[in-house]
């Protein structure tokens, strides 16, 4: 098992690296001098060309590149041209908000779309069936900023049960949790859905009920575990992208996470924040994803069999 976790990590150095040149080459893609950003208009040409020697732009490319590569190794992303803050200071400050709406975004996607699907696979074919697919398909038609409006609206204005925007206890995060974990919510329905009917109609689910079990041991204890594969897929990919920052959910309730940072930096064309946000994001996203393949070895060791088959 951990030749295979390493195995798995050192593949995804390449992918990491690659992200790395990505977010490098974008300082040179946005329009636009950084130093004028930074600094202004307002500012002489000897001070302009003293700041152009301090991020090394007047060296070549290659060695800039090497600068660039040998900061991010040490944690560095650059600062802020706005608050002349340290970007991963910045970053590392917003990542326990984000952490705790993906958290609570995960765990509500989790209860409804898992507990949702096993019970239409329960079902199939069925008035209560046809009615969690039509909600699993609104839920995933049902664009996240139109969601977050009319939940804020309904809710925060008319009603005035939840606070429509900002941050602090339990009842800020009810609202902005629930728009961004319900599309979640909506494909892990369909996709324990499909599994799990798939998995009732093998042989060792019917030797199971043969021997006269509970149907919910059946289910939960035969049944449920064989067929989370592909569920864990959509957990481990769905939270990477929230713990990369939900730009439009925490736009909108006004959280106070990555996502509002990086929308924040791209307004104030801040370049380094841009820059530092987006390697942060890809990094986190990897490395969720590295974490889920993992899990499918740990989860069935055919897999690791077979992936260690191919490896050799």
């Amino acid at each position: 098992m951990i030749q295979f976790a390493l195995k798995r990590i050192w593949q995804s150095i390449p992918v990491i690296l690659g992200v790395i040149i990505i977010t490098f080459v974008l300082m040179y893609i946005i329009p636009g001098d950084p130093v004028i950003s930074m600094v202004g208009e307002r500012f002489d040409e000897s001070r302009i060309e003293e700041l152009r020697n301090e991020l090394h732009l007047n060296e070549p490319l290659w060695k800039q590149f090497l600068v660039y590569m040998g900061n991010v190794i040490q944690g560095d992303f650059g600062r802020s041209f706005i608050t002349d803050r340290p970007v991963m200071e910045d970053l590392l400050d917003k990542l326990p908000n984000t952490a705790m709406l993906a958290a609570a975004a995960m765990f509500f996607a989790v209860l409804i779309g898992v507990g949702i699907g096993i019970i239409s696979s329960l079902r199939p074919n069925t008035i209560l069936d046809r009615g969690i697919m039509i909600f699993a398909l609104a839920g995933i038609s049902t664009p996240v900023f139109w969601l977050g409006l009319m939940l804020a609206l309904f809710f925060g204005v008319y009603l005035q049960w939840l606070p429509p925007t900002g941050f602090g206890g339990l009842e800020y995060l009810i609202l902005p949790a629930i728009t961004l974990g319900l599309r979640s919510a909506a494909y892990l329905a369909r996709i324990t859905r499909a599994s799990m009917l798939d998995v009732l109609n093998k042989d060792y689910i019917r030797t199971a009920r043969s021997k006269r079990l509970p149907e919910w041991k059946v289910v939960l204890k035969h049944a449920l575990p064989n067929a989370f594969i592909p569920v864990i897929t959509v957990i481990g990919t769905d939270f990477g992208s929230y713990l990369s920052g939900a730009v439009l959910t925490e736009s909108i309730f006004g959280w106070p996470g990555i996502g509002r940072f990086a929308l924040d930096a791209i307004l104030k064309r801040d370049f380094p924040v841009i820059q530092g946000t987006v390697l942060f994001m890809a990094i986190v996203f990897i490395c969720a994803n590295l974490v889920v393949d993992i899990l499918y070895g740990v989860i069935d060791p055919r897999i690791r069999a077979e992936r260690s088959n191919h490896a050799n």
